[in-house]
């Protein structure tokens, strides 16, 4: 079917979904290429034949591409059960095939091809509460409204960041393209979870196993050297110039024992959570009976709850060898990074999983009612904005940590303020049409005497009136000088996909320069809030680094959690909101909000 809101004909979709459903009959579709299924033994498509038979099912947004991965899955060796078009998602969308899929006992993983959802939290739900692997690629990733973003996190929110932390608080794993879908399918359709750390490489060839520790570091798996009692072990199985370290390298003379021996032992060894196997063409050895002796070891190992994958690198005889392997349930690929990617995907899963169900910290709000009432008073000033106090006071309902700050009319009020809160101190513009006060020159700190106060206030007053004529200036404000702390950012956009969504990363001015942060789709749990911590590029800066000691991570993480439930709690409210800079102290002491905005909703 097609000629439906894909070219605007949107009432004409409404009706058709109305129809059906008045008779109790969902829609699949429209814009759609039909539904093949190999277990049914039905072809309900354009597609020519059913795919490969395996245990993977696709759901994919394309029609196209739905017809294209039917016929490649012959070449890639990648096996589905079923393969189903979704295209405009009037009725059923991806929630919906997710909870169906995940319970068909033909599918063993669900793989996903997405262009977009309409509603965002409902696919999390579903994925979430799946006990099944899931792999999507999302394409059309480019950054969305940046240009009109009027907040930090809004400039720096796109669409790629924020599908990929939905996808990891859902439990998603995520494909870099069309090759990694079929690569990570492959994987999670036949293998286990990878339940731990400890990856193992088992090859004949120095290089190769090189090249596999380089992409195990990548993918986040790097390798240990085996302990003691393994590698004595492994040694029997090599000669005196091979390596048992890890990868263990069986040398060239490797021949179809060495690699079974080596096998059978490592696989049933409880330090070994995974296992590579990488075997490079030799006129000594035959492919197929190396791959044979791979399933004979893992069976005889007796382990049914760990993965291998393995990679054979050679000509058309390592083919063969390697499309045996995968018809009986081994993953095989012809390049030793694509094998460790692949275990790497199953240790991913594993990851995501063992957090996914943690329910998030309930929302604190200590004075609701009063936040709306700052709120309403902005919208019937015409405002679509809060400015800095009003936002601390909001924040400050919600328990965040905010720097006594005050409104100065004028001088003597600022000097009165300044006495009052204790020198030194800082001060700031405050107009509802002047965002970035840096900018305008509205910014003066460590200001430590009355005079200091009157000078400030000439000309942070002067700047802001060259900066914006019109701007309407409520004032300045005076703020306690907070201690010295690691400035990082916290923020907030409410997104069209999947609503409020919280960012952290490092602040300060050069936020947008550094481009340093990571995402979670609000309300964040503890777990998630600490793993935001380590995604960054300046983690080490949290963690303590050349003599500094380590920040209150935990303290961080629980302000991360709370000001999450807020942006939900306010999700009608609030369009864009950022705390920036927050000043992070050394672990047991905190943090302070320093500076704070609120963006809000049109309505």
């Amino acid at each position: 079917t097609s000629g439906f809101s894909e070219v605007g004909l949107k009432d004409l979709e409404r009706e058709l979904v109305e129809k059906a459903n008045s008779y109790g009959i969902r829609v699949l579709g429209p814009n759609i290429v039909g539904v093949l299924s190999n277990s049914d033994k039905m072809n309900g498509s354009f597609a020519p034949f059913l795919p490969l038979e395996g245990k993977a099912s696709l759901v994919s947004q394309s029609g196209a591409l739905l017809i294209a991965i039917d016929a490649a899955s012959y070449i890639r060796r990648v096996g589905f059960d079923k393969l189903i078009s979704i295209g405009n998602m009037s009725d059923v969308d991806f929630a919906d095939l997710i909870t169906w899929l995940n319970d068909d006992p033909n599918t063993s993983c669900i793989s996903l091809y997405i262009e977009g959802f309409r509603d965002g939290r409902r696919f999390i739900e579903a994925a979430r509460n799946a006990n099944k692997p899931i792999i999507a690629l999302k394409a059309g990733v480019s950054a969305h409204g940046a240009a009109a973003a009027a907040s930090h996190t809004g400039s720096l929110a796109g669409a790629a960041k924020v599908y990929g932390a939905a996808f990891q608080q859902a439990g998603v794993v995520q494909a870099t393209d069309l090759n990694d879908l079929f690569n990570r399918t492959l994987s999670l359709s036949l293998q286990p979870p990878m339940k731990g750390d400890n990856l193992l490489v088992i090859t004949n060839g120095g290089g190769v196993g090189v090249l596999a520790t380089d992409a195990a570091e990548k993918s986040g798996v790097p390798l240990k050297f085996a302990p003691a009692d393994v590698q004595a072990e492994l040694k029997k199985h090599m000669p005196e110039f091979g390596s048992a370290k890890n990868p263990v390298d069986l040398t060239g003379m490797a021949g179809t024992d060495w690699y079974q021996a080596s096998i059978r032992f490592a696989f049933a060894h409880p330090w070994v959570d995974g296992l590579v196997v990488l075997y490079c063409e030799t006129a000594m050895t035959d492919p197929l009976d190396i791959a044979k002796g791979i399933k004979k070891a893992i069976v005889e190992s007796g382990v049914t709850d760990k993965p291998v994958t393995v990679s054979f690198v050679g000509g058309e005889r390592s083919e063969e060898a390697m499309r045996w392997l995968v018809e009986n349930g081994i993953p095989a690929y012809g390049a030793p990074d694509l094998a460790v990617n692949a275990i790497a995907a199953l240790r991913e899963y594993a990851r995501m999983k063992e957090i996914v169900r943690e329910e998030a910290m309930p929302c604190l709000a200590q004075d609701r009612e009063r936040a709306l009432k700052i709120i309403n008073k902005a919208r019937s000033e015409g405002r679509d904005s809060l400015t800095e106090i009003e936002a601390k006071e909001v924040f400050e309902c919600y328990g965040l940590p905010v720097t006594p700050t005050r409104l100065a009319r004028n001088e003597d009020e600022a000097v009165a303020l300044a006495r009052e809160i204790g020198y030194p101190v800082v001060m700031k513009i405050v107009s509802p049409d002047i965002l970035h006060k840096s900018d305008a020159g509205g910014v003066r700190v460590n200001i430590k005497d009355d005079a200091g106060v009157r000078e400030a206030f000439k000309v942070i007053m002067k700047n802001a009136k060259e900066y914006k004529a019109t701007a309407n200036i409520h004032g300045i404000a005076v703020q306690e000088m907070a201690p010295w702390g690691t400035e990082v950012i916290l923020g907030s956009v409410n997104d069209p996909t999947f609503g409020p969504t919280m960012m952290f990363g490092l602040g300060g001015i050069f936020v947008e320069v550094l481009k340093d942060v990571t995402f979670r789709v609000a309300p964040v749990t503890s777990s998630q809030a600490l793993r935001m911590l380590d995604e960054i590029r300046g983690a080490p800066i949290i963690a303590g680094v050349r003599g500094e000691a380590p920040r209150d991570r935990q303290a961080l993480a629980d302000v991360i959690c709370q000001y999450s439930t807020m942006i939900l709690d306010l999700a009608d409210e609030v369009s864009e909101s950022d705390a920036n800079p927050v000043l992070v102290y050394e672990s047991g002491k905190g943090l302070k909000v320093v500076d704070a905005r609120i963006i809000l909703k049109k309505k």
